[in-house]
């Protein structure tokens, strides 16, 4: 369950009050947050019936709005760690298009936690030329609760200038490193495609709403 509530305050990271156009400088990771989550919510807020009278409609939602934005390559080889030394890269390859299809519908079952939460996010600080990685913090405002603070991670390829999310960080704790290990103590017992089998069976599962808050 605590890896289902990162996720949730992962994709919560995302929201903004103001949707933003359909083009977005990917060279600018501070406003990309913003962008994205303004059309993520936008949508949700104006698909709301179709969504709840077919839930799995959330993952079209995640696979147009979120995951242009996610390096779930980069992120799902950092999982596999030094694993990846001696793996098969055909048993990699695998593992990798598994990954993405695990995130889309973990990302997907998040989004039926949306409940209009603010998000304070931290003011464009510079970045140098030669940076591959930037952390930026934010806050999650919900109600009378206290504040979750995150801080989310992107990276710049260096071909191309653009950044994208691979990990968030939250109650201290890295996404990808409680992955990498609740994953890699079952890889080194149960083998690569054994994991990756378990990814494709999770990526299967319905999306459902919370009975009690429809």
């Amino acid at each position: 369950m605590k890896i289902i509530s990162r996720f949730i305050v992962l994709v919560l990271a995302f929201s903004s009050a103001i949707a933003w156009g359909n083009t977005i400088d990917k060279t600018k990771p501070y406003e990309m947050m913003e962008f994205v989550g303004g059309n993520t919510f936008a949508r949700l807020k104006a698909e709301q019936t179709q969504l709840r009278a077919s839930p799995d409609e959330l993952k079209v939602v995640v696979e147009e709005e979120l995951m242009p934005y996610v390096n779930d390559r980069y992120a799902g080889l950092k999982v596999l760690g030094n694993y990846l030394r001696k793996a098969d890269k055909a048993e990699v390859k695998e593992f990798l298009v598994a990954f993405r299809a695990y995130l889309v519908t973990a990302y997907a079952q998040v989004l039926t936690q949306y409940k209009d939460q603010d998000i304070q996010y931290t003011a464009p600080r510079p970045i140098r030329d030669d940076q591959r990685i930037v952390a930026i913090p934010v806050k999650i405002i919900d109600g009378n609760r206290p504040p979750i603070n995150l801080e989310f991670k992107w990276r710049k390829d260096k071909k191309t200038n653009q950044w994208q999310a691979f990990d968030m960080v939250a109650e201290g704790v890295s996404l990808l490193t409680s992955k990498q290990s609740e994953w890699g103590s079952q890889i080194r017992t149960e083998g690569l495609p054994a994991v990756t089998k378990k990814l494709q069976r999770l990526s299967q599962t319905p999306i459902h709403y919370d009975a009690a808050k429809k």
